[in-house]
């Protein structure tokens, strides 16, 4: 049986190429158009920064099952430690893997040893609960196979692999969860064809998903403040009572509202994603105060940027001051740094950086 599309409301091309030309800027209007993140150069992130226990462990779903491979792992340096002002008793190892014929999307596994008071991020937390990044994003040509791969080692889900229409797409979804709640988000999309970048078993990350209390607050706070580019906002209802792939009941699954909104700094592209999504009406425990180093979970995603110095001066002129900020950084597997950190209302951090 065919599967209904969500009930949202796209914006035509035609209406847009029609108001783009009866509405085009004036010279002088563009001269004062507010400058956007692009503008210095910030470019999709390249990585994600996971924080965990066992560095093998979490890696081998991706690595033995999903074919990405490891380019870099070792000690973490002490400047990199001291950048997020952990005590000089903590030490650590890193291993850096990225999926097949790309150094973009990859994730930065973290094991912090000798810290006291380390726990997840979001211990027992629901979709729906708020604070901490709630899930990494790639892409599958088999996201079945990929989905029993993760059952056999132990892993669990949100559901069983999900089948659904959303923007004219006809995809598979799942949310794998590995150790320490750390959510991997499977989508396949069956038609039509995905050209955007390599797909097979496993594709290099694209997006993380952020659990928010005001989708709409947030959605201008990284617009207005961090001057990243909308890519859709778009709230959406499931269009049967069904099964669905965030563990909504339902009998709620046709009346819950879901706010999803995507935000990158580079349009037109297909990755460097944040997506901040609202559940409307489900008000769940809050985890910001436990979203930072060393705790257990997805840390944070780092942007690439051309000229940080004036990246930061233009987010400081916005009222975003960094929580993290250090020069010259060694980050292995990298190079040589500047690297800020900055963090968003609900407590989760985005870091930019130049290396030297």
């Amino acid at each position: 049986m065919a599967v209904k599309a969500y009930r949202w409301k796209p914006i035509a091309a035609a209406a847009l190429s029609v108001a783009a030309s009866v509405f085009a800027p004036s010279a002088a209007a563009l001269a004062n158009v507010a400058p956007t993140a692009s503008d210095y150069g910030v470019a999709p992130w390249t990585e994600a920064i996971v924080s965990v226990s066992d560095l093998e462990q979490s890696s081998q779903w991706l690595v033995e099952d999903g074919g990405w491979r490891i380019v870099a792992k070792g000690a973490i340096n002490r400047a990199e430690l001291d950048y997020w002002h952990l005590p000089a008793s903590v030490s650590g190892a890193f291993l850096k893997i990225c999926a097949p014929e790309t150094r973009a999307g990859c994730i930065r596994y973290v094991r912090f040893d000798g810290a006291k008071g380390q726990r997840p991020i979001r211990l027992a937390a629901r979709p729906w609960d708020t604070g901490g990044i709630f899930s990494v994003m790639l892409r599958s040509d088999d996201t079945q196979a990929l989905f029993d791969a993760a059952i056999a080692r132990g892993w669990w889900a949100e559901s069983q692999p999900y089948a659904f229409s959303f923007a004219g797409s006809d995809l598979l979804n799942v949310v794998i969860r590995g150790p320490h709640g750390v959510n991997y988000a499977l989508y396949q999309r069956n038609s039509p064809p995905f050209t955007g970048f390599r797909v097979g078993r496993l594709s290099q990350a694209f997006n993380t998903m952020r659990m928010v209390r005001d989708q709409p607050a947030s959605v201008a706070w990284y617009r207005d403040r961090l001057g990243l580019k909308t890519l859709f906002d778009a709230p959406f209802t499931d269009p049967e009572p069904r099964a669905n792939n965030f563990s909504v009941p339902a009998n709620l699954a046709t009346k819950l509202v879901r706010r999803a909104a995507v935000v990158q700094p580079v349009l037109p592209g297909e990755d460097g994603r944040i997506e901040l999504m609202q559940f409307e009406g489900f008000e769940g425990r809050d985890y910001a105060v436990h979203a930072s180093p060393p705790n257990l979970g997805i840390i944070s995603v780092r942007y690439s940027v051309r000229d940080l110095s004036a990246y930061t001066s233009f987010l400081k002129g916005n009222g975003v001051a960094p929580v993290y900020a250090d020069e010259g950084v060694a980050i292995a597997g990298t190079g040589t740094a500047d690297i800020v950190a900055v963090r968003d209302p609900d407590g989760n951090l985005t870091e930019f950086y130049h290396v030297h």
